[in-house]
This record gives C-alpha cells, structure tokens and sequence, in this order.
C-alpha cells in the first residue's frame, strides 16, 4: 500500500506538553490501550505455545519477554512465524481454516484464537480508566478509530460496551479483506486515517507494542503515543514513540 518511511527516533517529549486540540484524528490500537485485553492474549500465547515446546527437547519454555520480543502487535499468524523462527522450528504454513488441534502455523494461531475467545467469554474485560477518561477529554469534533491486528476486536469492544464509541475499526479482517500489510508497517494506521478523512500528520497513533509505535512512526503520523504497558518506557521511545506514557490519563 506503501513504501515504509524512515523515521529516526528521538527523546519524547513530555505529556504535559500534549494539546489534544492540535489533532483532529485519534487511532487507538486495541490491546493494551484500550482494553486490558494484551493480558488475556499474552496468557492465551504462553498457554498455547508451552503447550507446543514440550514436544520438542532442549527448548525452554515461552516467557513474557517471548510476547514481547516476537509476538506483541504483529497479526496472529505472523507472530506464530516470529516465535517458531527464534526456536528454530519449522512447521507448515497451513490454511487459515486449520482446526486448533493442526500443527501448522495458521492452526496455532487459531488454537491461540480459541483460547482468547474461551477467557473473553469466561471472564469478561473491562477498558482502562485512564483511556475512558482520555477518551471524554477529546474534543467532540475529533475523529477517533481503532486500529488492531486482532480479528476478535468488534468482539472485544462490545464486551466492553465501547463498539459505537469507535465511529471507523480497521482490524485483522478488514486487513486480510483489503490485503493491507500489517504492523510493524504503517499501511493499516494509514488506511485507519484515510476512512476518517484525516491527513497523518493531523492525526495521533496510540499504541503499546514496539511493532505498533514503529507503524506510527513509518507512517509520520503528527505525534505517536507509546503506552507503556509493559514493555518499557525506552523501548517506546526507541521504536520512535513521541511520548511515552504509563497511562492515558496522564495526557487529560
């Protein structure tokens, strides 16, 4: 859809000195900014992936650090081929309609999709306060979407009672429907701001993967939000995040 652009890093500044007023559009990514939702995938992934490696001998088991490294924001497939790669297992590419149980790389992204979709409906999720509060700061004339690699993300935010929140939602399927390239590219934020009617460089990337801040930044969108969930404070500003935040109540 479009050539990366380069965009070298530099220290964030402040959130104090964030004037929502200066954008017109905000495009959130879901997991992990909006809904603690990046919680149940990292479980679902460990889940699913332990379950693969005592399969194979000598290998140590998945870790958080694994998320982080090769599956955080990247479409489920891809982050299935990430983590295999780093452990040196080669296994098929399958059909995305693989059953759960296939061992190729599509049949354990749905088997990891089934374990989501299990905790969604056992335990429900609730969005973050902060992000809540963020959201009622904005001006009512601001756009605002969700951008996620997640297929399950109208799902999500019906379960969290934010789905008319959201007036555009480009997620896994409206990318694999339009053949969008995903994270850590910057064609789905672009996309997401073209439905809104928003040049970039008006517009602000909210993200919590290094993958997504690094779309943000390719896409030199007018300010780029690392939420800093998790993976650390340094590793979003590396990735070219303008400002890091521990949550978005801070920008309000």
């Amino acid at each position: 859809m479009t050539e990366n652009a380069t965009h070298a890093p530099q220290d964030p500044t402040p959130a104090a000195s964030f004037n929502a007023a200066t954008f017109d559009a905000y495009l959130f990514d879901l997991d992990g900014v909006v809904t603690p939702t990046a919680d149940v995938h990292m479980r679902a992934w460990s889940r699913m992936f332990n379950q693969v490696l005592v399969d194979y001998e000598g290998q140590a088991k998945y870790t958080d650090m694994d998320y982080f490294t090769y599956v955080d924001g990247k479409p489920r497939y891809d982050g299935v081929r990430s983590f295999l790669a780093s452990r040196g297992i080669n296994l098929p590419e399958g059909n995305p309609d693989d059953a759960p149980a296939a061992m190729t790389v599509c049949g354990l992204g749905n088997r990891k999709n089934a374990l989501v979709l299990d905790i969604l409906e056992q335990e429900g999720v609730e969005p973050y306060p902060g992000t809540l509060a963020f959201l009622d700061s904005l001006p009512e004339t601001a756009k605002i979407a969700i951008v996620s690699s997640s297929k399950n993300a109208r799902t999500v935010l019906k379960a969290a009672g934010l789905l008319e929140r959201f007036e555009v939602i480009v997620d896994g399927n409206v990318a694999a429907e339009h053949s969008i390239q995903g994270k850590p590219a910057p064609d789905t934020y672009l996309y997401g701001a073209k439905l809104v009617g928003v040049p970039a460089e008006k517009a602000v990337v909210l993200e919590d993967a290094t993958s997504g801040v690094q779309a943000g930044a390719a896409g030199n969108f007018g300010a780029v939000i690392g939420v800093n969930r998790g993976v650390g404070q340094e590793a979003l500003a590396e990735a070219g995040a303008t400002i890091v935040v521990d949550d978005l109540k801070e920008l309000t």
